[in-house]
């Protein structure tokens, strides 16, 4: 099943989406559902439940998740976007060890359609064409075999990038983070498991992915060459701690799936970063399609100085050292 969270005439509504060639019904739940209940549940709405079309509703994120891991599972992006660390061979030697993940903030969930503006003063805006699953239930030291029964279902996820505060961040060892707080569109609604079984290629889900720029193709893959599947990602994740029930955990990017891996390769900004009046659309077989419009991001209202050395603190205070 297909649950969507849209918003009718001002009123924000969960629905189950009826799919019939392109075409989109989406039936009401009544005023109050929880999305995530209803997809745990497999509920459906009530026989008498009215019925309106996609084109007249806007469509929201499906939930606003509790947390957000987004781990690093293709390796061909691995190969490419490397270029990006200090030590590009190591990069990708550590990646084939175990996998990793970076914290996102779940405060930047951003609509399907909606606008997207990057960081002020970066000039590197990137996209990330990702597949997402939602955990359903909690759990903690889960077995992959286990992490099956904890996945609500899947969605589409786009992880927005400010490639140059991002390079930056990465010489300090730590990041990235500011580079990816800002956005992060999920959508366009959560898909149930069992309506991907028949795509399982053993523990994967053969499930086209693709990324379009101004209506162009840009790159595309598979979901089914994720160098770990999504439920080893869970149960790593679940090592030592919790996953809870709103949880995002995030693929990462496929291969040919930003600009940053084709400029890795290039050792050029080539294709150049986007920039306001692009469109950036996804789609993922099966999971389906939404787009964003890039804007100009707000000016800068104030400009990060550097740090105040210790010595002129020392003075500062009277103290010595």
């Amino acid at each position: 099943m297909k649950y969507a969270r849209i918003d009718v005439a001002g009123t924000e509504r969960v629905a189950l989406v009826e799919t019939a060639g392109v075409e989109h019904n989406l039936t009401l739940f009544p005023i109050g559902t929880d999305l995530l209940i209803a997809a745990c549940e497999h509920q459906v709405p009530p026989t008498d439940a009215p019925v309106v079309a996609l084109s007249d509703v806007r469509l929201r994120a499906p939930l606003m998740p509790r947390s957000f891991r987004d781990f690093v599972s293709f390796e061909e992006h691995v190969v490419g976007a490397s270029a990006m660390t200090a030590d590009p061979a190591s990069a990708v030697e550590l990646w084939h060890e175990q996998p990793t993940y970076l914290y996102g903030s779940p405060h930047a969930i951003i609509d399907p359609g909606y606008p997207v503006a990057g960081l002020p003063a970066s000039s590197q805006l990137d996209f990330e064409l990702e597949v997402g699953i939602v955990i359903g239930k909690d759990g903690r030291d889960l077995t992959p075999a286990e992490a099956s029964d904890h996945i609500a279902g899947y969605l589409i996820v786009n992880d927005w990038s400010a490639r140059d505060v991002q390079k930056h961040e990465m010489r300090g060892g730590l990041g990235p983070a500011k580079s990816k707080d800002f956005a992060t569109t999920i959508g366009p609604w959560l898909v149930t498991p069992d309506e991907l079984e028949d795509c399982r290629v053993g523990d994967r889900l053969d499930l086209r992915m693709s990324v379009f720029v101004n209506d162009s193709e840009f790159g595309s893959d598979n979901l089914a060459h994720m160098g770990w599947s999504f439920e080893e990602l869970v149960s790593y994740a679940s090592r030592g701690a919790w996953v809870r029930s709103g949880d995002l955990i995030a693929s990462g990017t496929c291969a040919g799936g930003s600009l940053a891996e084709a400029w890795g390769r290039s050792g050029a900004l080539d294709p150049p970063p986007l920039s306001p009046g692009d469109v950036v659309a996804m789609k993922v077989d099966r999971l389906g399609f939404f787009s964003n419009p890039v804007v100009a991001p707000p000016a800068e209202r104030y400009k990060t100085v550097a740090a105040t050395p210790l010595r002129d603190l020392h003075t500062l205070t009277g103290t010595t050292k």
